[in-house]
């Protein structure tokens, strides 16, 4: 007869206590997903698209993005998106606990994080109410796209579109450029 594996399960405050040793510790339900620090093609990838959602936005628009950001649910779940993007009503003085609306949330994934970021964190942001979420694979040099209530990982391989309903006109963004130079 099998028997079943004990899994430990931690809380917000539990890894807010683990000591700083350059992983990157996020919860979905209690469950611990641990990956390494960044390589530097992910900081790369991550800044080109933090840098055209900034633009996009502006300095006085109706969102503010940030990278990384905190998406915090107590006791049992703690997400940190690579790039996230909320009203600019949650202004620089905001707690990230205080943040309850967010528009977008991005996840670069290379080799090591691209399982949690697919089987997990997408499904968790999407249940919390993050209107968009895109996946940046670094091997395969494209973006995946789930909204809620749409399909699931739309692959995005040339060009992605983003028009939240807050803006005049859609953001258009050159996978090419974002991806340039990246092994």
């Amino acid at each position: 007869m099998a028997m079943p594996l004990p899994v430990p399960t931690y809380t917000v405050d539990d890894v807010r206590a683990f000591p700083p040793d350059g992983c990157r510790y996020e919860l979905v339900n209690g469950m611990l997903l641990v990956t390494p620090a960044p390589a530097h093609a992910h900081q790369v990838v991550a800044g080109r698209l933090m840098a055209a959602i900034a633009g996009y936005l502006g300095t006085r628009g109706p969102g503010l993005a940030v990278s990384p950001g905190e998406i915090e649910l107590r006791p049992s779940v703690h997400l940190e998106p690579d790039l996230l993007v909320h009203p600019a009503r949650y202004g620089p003085e905001a707690s990230w606990r205080s943040i309850k609306e967010w528009w977008l949330a991005v996840e670069v994934s290379g080799r090591d994080s691209k399982r949690y970021d697919r089987d997990y964190k997408r499904d968790a942001y999407l249940a919390l109410g993050v209107r968009e979420v895109w996946l940046v694979d670094l091997v395969e040099k494209c973006v995946r796209v789930s909204r809620a209530r749409a399909p699931r990982d739309v692959r995005r391989s040339k060009r992605l579109v983003w028009h939240p309903a807050e803006m005049a006109e859609p953001l258009v963004i050159e996978l090419g450029e974002i991806f340039r130079g990246v092994p």
